[in-house]
């Protein structure tokens, strides 16, 4: 049994989860996976026996030598993940590259807010363009600028953010599934990038494990 037990919920909409999960997939770092189904009536009482915040993700660490810890927040996961395999490399080693990883990071933890609620995270949902307010459409001008930056300025190793898969790549990786919904047509490295996240075996294992969910609540957007 693995020390590390993340704490997830639905595949098809739980943008959240997806983050640590791609990252600790993608970079084969074993841990135990248990799925809270969300938007039921026992969801809150669920969460509340292994979350302090009633939300998921959370990881929980239990290392052989103490009785061990509990990470309740995306971000801090990854952090944590980074210290405890600082082989896996999820932050880049050029510090100017890392602070433009992690301010991208955090902008996106903090930010993008129409984006996010104008186009809900929603596997299930056909493909097919969907304009956003204003607002939503000058944060999603921000995000390819951002991406586009990090790529010029970092990316020439490889085709993320940074070259190789960082923490800022599963951090916008539930982007990623909606400019692939509900973007329509994209710039050529957009696309590119968008491409490269959903090629990933770990976000394909993810799609196909959310199509095989059988509950019959909606999706945010439906």
């Amino acid at each position: 049994m693995s020390e590390l037990t993340l704490y997830i919920g639905n595949k098809c909409f739980s943008s959240w989860s997806l983050r640590p999960w791609v990252a600790m997939r993608h970079l084969e770092i074993p841990f135990e996976e248990v799925l809270v189904r969300l938007r039921t009536p026992e969801t809150a009482a669920n969460l509340a026996n292994v979350s302090p915040t009633g939300q998921v993700p959370v990881l929980v660490h239990k290392p052989l030598n103490h009785t061990g810890g509990m990470v309740w927040e995306t971000l801090a996961i990854l952090e944590y993940l980074a210290d405890l395999f600082p082989e896996k490399k999820l932050w880049p080693a050029d510090i100017g590259a890392r602070a433009l990883a992690r301010s991208a990071a955090t902008e996106m933890h903090s930010g993008f807010r129409e984006v996010r609620y104008g186009w809900p995270m929603n596997l299930r949902r056909p493909k097919g363009h969907k304009p956003l307010d204003a607002e939503g459409e000058a944060q999603r001008a921000r995000i390819e600028a951002l991406w586009r930056e990090c790529r010029e300025k970092h990316g020439k190793g490889g085709p993320f953010l940074f070259g190789h898969f960082t923490a800022a790549d599963a951090m916008y990786a539930p982007v990623v599934t909606r400019f692939d919904t509900y973007g329509g047509d994209l710039a050529p490295d957009t696309k590119a990038y968008v491409d490269a996240i959903l090629a990933l075996p770990a976000m394909r294992q993810w799609y196909a494990e959310a199509a095989k969910e059988p509950w019959p609540e909606p999706g945010p957007d439906e």
